[in-house]
């Protein structure tokens, strides 16, 4: 074939993919001269264009916005590893030995310590709950002590090293004690110290038992996150006990579910409504032996107790902070979110603009696609206006 004939044959095949720019123009019955004065927004009406463009930035930047929301609110509920160290054959055998240790040695003895502790605390609580029904200040300070008891055998079943800082709380009228939340274990560190009565969800099997039971005696409050007529008779609960002289000291976790110990999510405002004192506490656990964060999503809390009597140790730090009163013209909402930088301060706590909540409410599609198409909305009213 000849040079000419080779280019020819390539143009025609060139010319089947090469759009023909007359099939996109209007025939040419259609086009019309314009009457009078011509306007740009009638030869470029590019508004179904323009909802369209919207539509799309709005969907990639609220899909961006979400991604980066996730992710920095997840980052608070997620259990960091510590980094391998066994890899090194000559560690290895070491980190076996370790094992062991700690299964075959370690926790048959802390199992046993609780064990005893149990068998101490029960046989002691049950004749003085039963037959000091009636001289009521007597049995509560006995209770009071025998809480703090078992309390004390649950933190050596971890081995636990806690250092208290500041002065040990004391019973007074019209005050309320907070702290930052990491796990329920939380509870046990500070009340083998001060029986607290302590405001907390409503759990399942042998812990719910405990609450409805031995809890109880300490004046513990209980609520049910599901049920929204919970928050008003809780709420009536507080007011009255922080009114009571001889009643425990009230402790409340206003972050209102475990953080993982390098944030602070928001604080709820119920503590810092109640028109008395609040009296901060700041608990930082170091990692060097265990991770005390509970995730509530991948673990029970029997396991997570397993988790901790398999481990080393427990090691922490307590910090009970100067007391805090509301400030003239600060609302509670200011109220709280200056006591948790407190708090954050003292612990070494990154403060993170979530609400706990969110952990067990996430947005729904619904909810989310209504959000883009009103932002979309209000882009294109600016569009307009422009």
């Amino acid at each position: 074939m000849s040079n000419a004939g080779k280019l020819n044959t390539s143009s025609s095949e060139l010319d089947l993919d090469r759009p023909n720019i007359e099939d996109y123009l209007p025939s040419g019955s259609s086009i019309h001269e314009p009457h009078g004065k011509l306007r740009l927004r009638d030869l470029l009406d590019i508004s179904p264009t323009l909802t369209e463009a919207a539509g799309a930035i709005v969907d990639v930047s609220y899909s961006s916005l979400f991604i980066s929301f996730h992710d920095s609110f997840t980052r608070c509920f997620k259990s960091n590893p510590p980094e391998p160290w066994n890899w090194n054959i000559y560690l290895f055998p070491l980190w076996c030995c370790g094992v062991v240790v700690r299964y075959g040695i370690l926790f048959p003895v802390r199992v046993l310590v609780l064990t005893i502790g149990w068998i101490i605390f029960l046989s002691s609580y049950i004749p003085v709950h039963v037959l000091l029904k009636g001289h009521d200040r007597l049995r509560k300070k006995i209770e009071r002590i025998l809480v703090e008891l078992i309390c004390s055998f649950f933190v050596a079943s971890w081995t636990g090293v806690v250092k208290y800082h500041g002065p040990r709380p004391s019973i007074r009228p019209k005050q309320v004690f907070v702290a930052n939340h990491t796990s329920m274990i939380d509870f046990i560190v500070l009340e083998q110290m001060t029986a607290f009565a302590v405001i907390m969800q409503k759990h399942p099997g042998w812990v719910g038992l405990l609450q409805s039971t031995i809890l109880e005696s300490v004046g513990c409050i209980w609520f049910n996150r599901s049920e929204a007529k919970d928050r008003e008779i809780v709420a009536k609960k507080l007011r009255d006990h922080v009114q009571g002289a001889d009643n425990n000291p009230l402790l409340i976790f206003p972050e209102g579910t475990c953080v993982n110990n390098h944030y602070t999510v928001m604080f709820k405002k119920g503590a810092f409504e109640l028109g008395c004192t609040v009296c901060p506490i700041a608990i930082k656990y170091n990692k060097i032996f265990v991770d005390a964060f509970w995730n509530s999503r991948k673990q029970s809390f029997t396991m997570h107790l397993l988790q901790l009597m398999t481990s080393w140790a427990v090691v922490c730090d307590v910090w009970y902070l100067e007391p805090q009163n509301l400030r003239p013209g600060e609302t509670a909402i200011e109220f709280a979110e200056r006591v948790r930088d407190i708090i954050s301060v003292r612990a070494g706590l990154k403060k993170v603009p979530w609400d706990g909540y969110l952990k067990y409410s996430r947005p729904s599609p619904k909810h989310r696609e209504r959000k883009q198409q009103s932002f979309a909305e209000s882009v294109l009213r600016r569009l307009e206006e422009k």
